[in-house]
């Protein structure tokens, strides 16, 4: 019986993932929790097929990230990251490669201004 509509669950997951933020190291979070507002204000008026993609990803995150961070204990607790298969990567549209780039240099605190990659 779930009787939350769609925007009270979406709002419940948003939340949840910036709660589970909490547990990252503090440039991570940071970085983490100004991309997941960027990713919900976004997709604030998608159409309900990716809305249900969107939904269903975030959730695969927040439980990924849960498992991660070991919230069940500490030595539930496994690397924070995931290895993406070169398969996953050609899934992705360019302006999502280019996220993913956009925050693996910010992750890695190097500057595109150096020169650095």
């Amino acid at each position: 019986m779930n009787c939350l509509t769609h925007v009270q669950r979406v709002r419940m997951l948003y939340k949840t993932i910036l709660k589970l933020h909490r547990g990252l190291p503090e440039e991570i979070q940071s970085l983490g929790n100004t991309y997941v507002r960027d990713e919900f204000r976004r997709h604030k008026k998608c159409s309900p097929t990716e809305a249900n993609v969107f939904i269903n990803e975030w959730a695969d995150y927040a439980v990924s990230l849960a498992e991660q961070l070991g919230l069940q204990g500490p030595r539930t607790a496994k690397p924070l990251g995931k290895h993406m298969e070169i398969q996953e990567l050609d899934k992705l549209r360019d302006e999502q490669v280019y996220q993913l780039y956009e925050l693996m240099v910010a992750a890695l605190g190097k500057s595109e201004s150096k020169g650095e990659t």
